[in-house]
Protein backbone atom coordinates (compact mmCIF):
# COMPACT_ATOMS: atom_id res chain seq x y z
CA UNK A 1 0.00 0.00 0.00
CA UNK A 2 1.56 3.67 -0.19
CA UNK A 3 2.46 5.43 2.51
CA UNK A 4 0.99 8.97 3.25
CA UNK A 5 3.11 11.65 4.36
CA UNK A 6 0.97 13.66 6.87
CA UNK A 7 3.75 16.19 7.53
CA UNK A 8 3.66 17.09 3.64
CA UNK A 9 0.03 16.99 3.34
CA UNK A 10 -0.13 19.95 6.31
CA UNK A 11 2.68 21.69 4.61
CA UNK A 12 4.86 21.34 8.07
CA UNK A 13 8.03 19.67 9.28
CA UNK A 14 8.60 16.91 11.75
CA UNK A 15 9.50 19.19 14.52
CA UNK A 16 6.59 20.60 14.36
CA UNK A 17 4.38 22.19 17.73
CA UNK A 18 1.04 20.90 18.34
CA UNK A 19 -0.28 24.77 17.64
CA UNK A 20 1.81 24.84 14.40
CA UNK A 21 0.38 22.09 13.15
CA UNK A 22 -3.50 22.92 14.18
CA UNK A 23 -2.62 26.47 12.60
CA UNK A 24 -1.99 25.04 9.47
CA UNK A 25 -4.65 22.76 9.36
CA UNK A 26 -7.21 25.70 9.65
CA UNK A 27 -5.46 27.57 7.15
CA UNK A 28 -5.48 25.20 4.90
CA UNK A 29 -9.38 23.47 5.71
CA UNK A 30 -10.86 27.17 5.27
CA UNK A 31 -8.68 26.78 1.37
CA UNK A 32 -10.42 23.54 0.80
CA UNK A 33 -13.98 23.27 2.53
CA UNK A 34 -16.63 21.94 0.62
CA UNK A 35 -18.93 24.74 1.43
CA UNK A 36 -16.53 27.20 -0.42
CA UNK A 37 -15.59 24.96 -3.65
CA UNK A 38 -18.87 23.72 -4.33
CA UNK A 39 -18.73 21.70 -7.46
CA UNK A 40 -14.69 21.52 -7.03
CA UNK A 41 -14.24 17.61 -6.85
CA UNK A 42 -10.53 18.34 -6.54
CA UNK A 43 -10.73 21.08 -3.59
CA UNK A 44 -13.08 18.08 -1.71
CA UNK A 45 -10.89 15.08 -1.98
CA UNK A 46 -7.68 17.94 -0.68
CA UNK A 47 -10.12 18.57 2.47
CA UNK A 48 -10.68 14.49 2.76
CA UNK A 49 -6.78 14.42 3.09
CA UNK A 50 -5.88 17.08 5.40
CA UNK A 51 -8.56 16.16 7.53
CA UNK A 52 -6.80 12.64 7.63
CA UNK A 53 -3.60 14.40 7.96
CA UNK A 54 -4.46 16.31 11.10
CA UNK A 55 -6.71 13.37 12.87
CA UNK A 56 -3.13 11.56 13.36
CA UNK A 57 -1.00 14.48 13.66
CA UNK A 58 -3.26 16.90 15.97
CA UNK A 59 -3.62 14.16 18.22
CA UNK A 60 -0.17 13.54 20.24
CA UNK A 61 -0.49 9.66 20.81
CA UNK A 62 -1.46 9.18 17.36
CA UNK A 63 1.93 10.98 16.02
CA UNK A 64 3.91 8.95 18.02
CA UNK A 65 2.73 5.72 16.55
CA UNK A 66 2.80 7.14 13.36
CA UNK A 67 6.39 8.67 13.81
CA UNK A 68 7.45 5.53 14.91
CA UNK A 69 6.74 3.94 11.23
CA UNK A 70 10.13 5.42 10.40
CA UNK A 71 10.44 7.70 7.49
CA UNK A 72 9.26 6.95 3.59
CA UNK A 73 8.54 8.88 0.49
CA UNK A 74 5.11 10.22 0.01
CA UNK A 75 3.13 7.27 -2.22
CA UNK A 76 6.19 5.03 -1.72
CA UNK A 77 4.94 0.96 -0.86
CA UNK A 78 5.04 0.63 2.63
CA UNK A 79 3.76 -2.38 4.90
CA UNK A 80 2.09 -1.83 8.25
CA UNK A 81 2.89 -5.48 8.90
CA UNK A 82 6.28 -5.00 9.70
CA UNK A 83 5.01 -2.49 12.32
CA UNK A 84 2.90 -4.88 14.19
CA UNK A 85 -0.36 -4.51 12.79
CA UNK A 86 -1.56 -7.79 10.50
CA UNK A 87 -4.82 -7.72 8.71
CA UNK A 88 -6.91 -10.51 7.22
CA UNK A 89 -6.48 -9.62 3.60
CA UNK A 90 -10.30 -11.19 2.83
CA UNK A 91 -12.16 -8.69 4.59
CA UNK A 92 -9.99 -5.44 4.29
CA UNK A 93 -10.69 -2.33 2.13
CA UNK A 94 -6.52 -1.83 1.54
CA UNK A 95 -7.92 1.76 0.22
CA UNK A 96 -8.41 3.03 3.67
CA UNK A 97 -6.27 1.16 5.70
CA UNK A 98 -3.56 3.33 6.07
CA UNK A 99 -5.92 5.72 7.65
CA UNK A 100 -7.64 2.52 9.43
CA UNK A 101 -4.83 1.85 11.48
CA UNK A 102 -4.56 5.70 13.08
CA UNK A 103 -8.58 5.15 13.33
CA UNK A 104 -8.78 8.55 11.33
CA UNK A 105 -11.92 7.09 9.41
CA UNK A 106 -10.60 7.00 5.90
CA UNK A 107 -10.53 10.80 5.02
CA UNK A 108 -14.03 11.35 6.49
CA UNK A 109 -14.54 15.35 7.44
CA UNK A 110 -14.90 14.32 11.38
CA UNK A 111 -12.45 16.12 13.12
CA UNK A 112 -11.98 15.39 16.74
CA UNK A 113 -8.69 15.94 17.44
CA UNK A 114 -7.69 19.49 19.30
CA UNK A 115 -11.26 20.28 19.79
CA UNK A 116 -11.60 21.84 16.46
CA UNK A 117 -15.08 23.07 15.37
CA UNK A 118 -15.31 23.20 11.59
CA UNK A 119 -18.14 25.73 11.59
CA UNK A 120 -15.42 28.40 13.37
CA UNK A 121 -13.07 27.84 10.12
CA UNK A 122 -15.85 29.91 7.80
CA UNK A 123 -16.65 32.69 10.47
CA UNK A 124 -14.27 34.59 8.61
CA UNK A 125 -16.43 34.21 5.23
CA UNK A 126 -19.93 35.43 6.70
CA UNK A 127 -21.17 32.35 8.27
CA UNK A 128 -20.60 30.20 5.25
CA UNK A 129 -23.39 28.76 3.51
CA UNK A 130 -25.01 25.08 4.33
CA UNK A 131 -22.56 22.88 6.64
CA UNK A 132 -20.90 20.01 4.93
CA UNK A 133 -22.54 16.46 5.92
CA UNK A 134 -20.11 14.94 8.28
CA UNK A 135 -20.13 11.36 7.77
CA UNK A 136 -20.81 8.92 11.31
CA UNK A 137 -17.77 7.11 11.72
CA UNK A 138 -18.13 3.30 11.95
CA UNK A 139 -17.57 1.83 15.32
CA UNK A 140 -14.91 -0.54 16.17
CA UNK A 141 -14.34 -3.07 18.76
CA UNK A 142 -11.10 -4.26 20.31
CA UNK A 143 -10.88 -7.44 22.25
CA UNK A 144 -7.58 -10.35 22.56
CA UNK A 145 -7.98 -13.20 21.04
CA UNK A 146 -5.98 -16.26 22.27
CA UNK A 147 -4.74 -18.48 19.83
CA UNK A 148 -2.15 -21.69 20.08
CA UNK A 149 1.61 -22.32 19.40
CA UNK A 150 0.10 -24.83 16.79
CA UNK A 151 -2.63 -22.34 15.17
CA UNK A 152 -0.39 -19.50 14.93
CA UNK A 153 3.00 -21.27 13.59
CA UNK A 154 0.64 -23.15 10.40
CA UNK A 155 -2.20 -20.92 10.18
CA UNK A 156 -5.75 -21.47 10.10
CA UNK A 157 -9.16 -20.18 10.21
CA UNK A 158 -10.72 -20.25 13.57
CA UNK A 159 -14.45 -20.00 14.58
CA UNK A 160 -15.58 -17.51 17.30
CA UNK A 161 -18.40 -16.33 19.19
CA UNK A 162 -18.40 -12.76 20.32
CA UNK A 163 -20.34 -10.40 22.22
CA UNK A 164 -20.74 -7.10 20.30
CA UNK A 165 -23.71 -5.09 21.75
CA UNK A 166 -24.82 -7.15 24.06
CA UNK A 167 -25.78 -10.06 21.17
CA UNK A 168 -23.78 -13.03 20.78
CA UNK A 169 -22.51 -12.88 17.21
CA UNK A 170 -20.64 -15.76 15.30
CA UNK A 171 -17.95 -15.21 13.42
CA UNK A 172 -15.08 -16.96 11.63
CA UNK A 173 -11.10 -15.10 11.68
CA UNK A 174 -8.36 -16.04 9.49
CA UNK A 175 -5.25 -16.55 11.32
CA UNK A 176 -2.45 -16.05 9.08
CA UNK A 177 0.30 -18.40 9.25
CA UNK A 178 3.64 -16.84 11.59
CA UNK A 179 1.22 -14.32 13.67
CA UNK A 180 3.30 -13.16 16.60
CA UNK A 181 1.84 -11.94 19.95
CA UNK A 182 0.96 -8.53 20.46
CA UNK A 183 0.26 -8.12 16.09
CA UNK A 184 -3.09 -7.59 14.88
CA UNK A 185 -6.14 -8.49 12.64
CA UNK A 186 -8.74 -6.44 11.46
CA UNK A 187 -12.05 -8.22 10.71
CA UNK A 188 -15.66 -6.42 8.65
CA UNK A 189 -18.24 -6.75 10.71
CA UNK A 190 -20.79 -6.37 7.70
CA UNK A 191 -20.25 -10.26 6.41
CA UNK A 192 -21.20 -11.18 10.11
CA UNK A 193 -24.25 -8.62 10.52
CA UNK A 194 -22.10 -6.42 12.80
CA UNK A 195 -21.84 -2.96 12.09
CA UNK A 196 -18.01 -1.44 12.01
CA UNK A 197 -15.00 -3.86 12.38
CA UNK A 198 -13.43 -6.09 14.87
CA UNK A 199 -9.79 -5.66 15.66
CA UNK A 200 -8.46 -8.68 17.46
CA UNK A 201 -5.02 -8.45 19.30
CA UNK A 202 -3.17 -11.76 19.14
CA UNK A 203 -1.88 -13.51 22.36
CA UNK A 204 0.23 -16.58 21.63
CA UNK A 205 -0.72 -19.05 24.85
CA UNK A 206 1.50 -21.89 25.58
CA UNK A 207 0.22 -25.48 26.32
CA UNK A 208 1.30 -28.85 27.96
CA UNK A 209 3.30 -29.65 24.66
CA UNK A 210 5.07 -26.46 23.81
CA UNK A 211 6.00 -23.08 25.01
CA UNK A 212 7.14 -20.33 22.81
CA UNK A 213 10.06 -17.96 23.95
CA UNK A 214 10.52 -15.14 21.35
CA UNK A 215 10.75 -17.76 18.04
CA UNK A 216 12.25 -20.66 19.78
CA UNK A 217 9.98 -23.69 20.79
CA UNK A 218 10.60 -26.00 23.91
CA UNK A 219 8.70 -29.31 24.15
CA UNK A 220 9.25 -31.88 26.64
CA UNK A 221 11.35 -35.22 25.86
CA UNK A 222 10.13 -38.19 27.95
CA UNK A 223 12.89 -40.90 27.80
CA UNK A 224 13.48 -44.08 30.10
CA UNK A 225 16.41 -43.89 32.92
CA UNK A 226 18.55 -46.31 30.80
CA UNK A 227 17.87 -44.38 27.58
CA UNK A 228 19.37 -41.07 29.60
CA UNK A 229 22.10 -43.24 31.30
CA UNK A 230 23.35 -45.38 28.13
CA UNK A 231 22.31 -42.33 25.11
CA UNK A 232 19.79 -43.55 21.99
CA UNK A 233 18.32 -42.54 19.36
CA UNK A 234 14.55 -42.02 19.91
CA UNK A 235 11.61 -40.78 17.62
CA UNK A 236 10.28 -37.17 18.82
CA UNK A 237 7.44 -34.95 17.60
CA UNK A 238 8.04 -31.28 16.28
CA UNK A 239 6.02 -29.02 14.51
CA UNK A 240 7.11 -30.24 11.32
CA UNK A 241 6.41 -34.16 12.00
CA UNK A 242 8.78 -36.71 13.44
CA UNK A 243 12.08 -36.52 13.83
CA UNK A 244 15.15 -38.71 14.90
CA UNK A 245 16.88 -37.16 18.07
CA UNK A 246 20.00 -38.57 19.18
CA UNK A 247 20.19 -38.59 22.77
CA UNK A 248 23.73 -38.22 24.44
CA UNK A 249 25.01 -40.46 27.39
CA UNK A 250 24.28 -39.27 31.13
CA UNK A 251 21.82 -36.59 30.48
CA UNK A 252 19.95 -35.31 33.19
CA UNK A 253 15.93 -34.20 33.36
CA UNK A 254 16.07 -30.41 32.56
CA UNK A 255 18.56 -30.54 30.07
CA UNK A 256 17.82 -28.98 26.59
CA UNK A 257 18.90 -30.64 23.06
CA UNK A 258 18.81 -27.96 20.47
CA UNK A 259 17.54 -28.91 17.17
CA UNK A 260 18.44 -25.90 15.02
CA UNK A 261 16.04 -23.82 12.67
CA UNK A 262 12.99 -26.00 13.46
CA UNK A 263 11.29 -23.11 16.00
CA UNK A 264 8.73 -20.61 14.75
CA UNK A 265 8.60 -18.59 11.90
CA UNK A 266 7.19 -15.34 11.64
CA UNK A 267 5.62 -13.40 9.20
CA UNK A 268 9.06 -12.23 7.54
CA UNK A 269 10.66 -15.36 7.81
CA UNK A 270 12.65 -15.37 10.50
CA UNK A 271 13.21 -18.24 12.33
CA UNK A 272 13.87 -20.00 15.56
CA UNK A 273 15.26 -23.17 17.32
CA UNK A 274 13.43 -26.21 18.68
CA UNK A 275 14.64 -26.91 21.90
CA UNK A 276 13.42 -30.79 23.55
CA UNK A 277 13.63 -30.47 27.09
CA UNK A 278 14.79 -33.61 28.93
CA UNK A 279 12.64 -35.69 31.58
CA UNK A 280 13.14 -38.68 32.66
CA UNK A 281 10.26 -41.18 33.15
CA UNK A 282 10.30 -44.71 35.52
CA UNK A 283 8.59 -47.27 34.14
CA UNK A 284 4.71 -47.58 35.35
CA UNK A 285 5.04 -51.43 36.48
CA UNK A 286 8.49 -53.78 36.73
CA UNK A 287 8.91 -57.16 35.96
CA UNK A 288 11.09 -59.45 38.33
CA UNK A 289 13.73 -59.46 35.97
CA UNK A 290 13.64 -55.77 35.39
CA UNK A 291 13.10 -55.30 39.61
CA UNK A 292 17.03 -57.68 40.06
CA UNK A 293 18.26 -55.71 37.88
CA UNK A 294 17.28 -52.73 39.22
CA UNK A 295 18.73 -54.01 43.00
CA UNK A 296 22.18 -55.13 41.52
CA UNK A 297 22.67 -51.67 40.36
CA UNK A 298 21.70 -50.22 44.03
CA UNK A 299 24.44 -52.81 45.16
CA UNK A 300 27.16 -51.98 42.69
CA UNK A 301 26.24 -48.35 42.45
CA UNK A 302 28.43 -45.63 44.90
CA UNK A 303 26.55 -42.58 43.14
CA UNK A 304 25.06 -40.07 45.56
CA UNK A 305 22.97 -37.34 44.18
CA UNK A 306 21.82 -35.86 47.47
CA UNK A 307 25.95 -36.10 48.88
Amino acid sequence: MEYKDYYKILGVGKTATQDEIKKEYRKLAKKYHPDLNKGDDQAQEKFKEINEAYEVLGDEQKRKQYDSFGSFSHGQNFDPSQHGYTFDSSDIDFGDLFGNIFGGGGGSFRTSSGGINIDDLLGGFGGGGKRARQPQREPQYEMKLEISIEEGYKGEKKNLVINVGGENKSITVNIPKGITSGQKIRVKGEKWGIQGSIIFEIEIKNNNLYRLENLDIIGKLNILPWEAALGSSVVATTLDGKIKVNIPKLISSGKKIRIANKGYTDRKGNRGDFYFEINIVNPETLSEEEVKLYEQLKDISSYNPRA
